[in-house]
């Protein structure tokens, strides 16, 4: 099943007589994919990811999921961005909880807070619920960002750049659990990054943002099975993968 279709779209910012960000831009991803978008800083990645949880609008073309108008479909698309975005006034259960607090009305507090701890648990926070997000580490933090992401019941999930200010210790290790969570959840994944490495890491399939306006994205299969380590990234079609990208984006960014 597709998980997601951009037909034909079009983007500019509302009221911007300027030039279109996408154009009549056309691709697909599948139900249960891990797809990685690169491309450089201005690009319109995070517009994409605007557009996929119906904060923008297209000018033209159609966006679907399912096959249905993203539209009309509640909830499907859960976004993490950058910034953790964790309350401080607020126990980490309570920010992990506030998709059902806002989207769940019909949900008693008890049956919140329990849910809460089970997917707290789930990424690896259980004895934290009451804490304060202050007292988290980076990539504790980030953990329960996701789990809040994943109390939204989204059966994609949007990650913009999600470890971008972790040490790079912290970022490797986020990067195994996020691979074991997805294969666990089994959910759709679009990923945003600038990193090369991690993309080839992660992903399935990389989505690469090579032109503006973007007409068209570049697709790489990336040829490393599952479970992956940090010694996957050595193997010769890795290595291979990452020069042929860097190369592709140095053209862009000099073009």
């Amino acid at each position: 099943m597709t998980a997601l279709e951009f037909s034909e779209v079009s983007f500019r910012y509302a009221g911007s007589s300027g030039p279109l960000l996408l154009d009549r831009l056309s691709f697909r991803v599948e139900a249960g994919e891990f797809v990685s978008i690169l491309g450089p800083s201005g690009a319109g990645k995070s517009s994409l990811f605007r557009l996929m949880n119906g904060l923008l609008l297209p000018e033209s073309g159609s966006i679907l999921a399912e096959g249905v108008p993203i539209a009309e479909k509640r909830r499907y698309c859960g976004y993490m961005p950058q910034q953790d975005l964790l309350f401080p006034w607020r126990t980490v259960a309570d920010n992990v909880g506030l998709p059902l607090e806002l989207g769940e009305k019909s949900l008693d507090r008890e049956t919140r807070r329990a849910k809460a701890e089970a997917v707290l648990e789930a990424v690896g926070l259980q004895g934290w619920a009451d804490k304060s997000p202050l007292s988290l580490s980076g990539g504790m933090r980030q953990r329960a960002a996701f789990a809040r992401t994943l109390l939204t019941g989204a059966k994609l999930l949007l990650l913009d750049e999600p470890f971008s200010a972790l040490d790079y210790m912290t970022r490797l290790s986020m990067r195994e659990w996020l691979l074991e969570r997805w294969r666990q959840e089994k959910r759709t994944i679009l990923f945003v990054t600038h990193d090369v490495e991690e993309a080839i890491f992660l992903s399935e399939r990389i989505l690469v943002i090579t032109s503006r306006p973007v007409r068209s994205l570049r697709e790489f299969r990336v040829p490393l099975s599952y479970p992956r380590s940090v010694e996957s990234l050595g193997q010769a079609a890795a290595l291979d993968l990452k020069r042929e990208l860097i190369q592709l984006l140095a053209r862009e960014m000099t073009a």
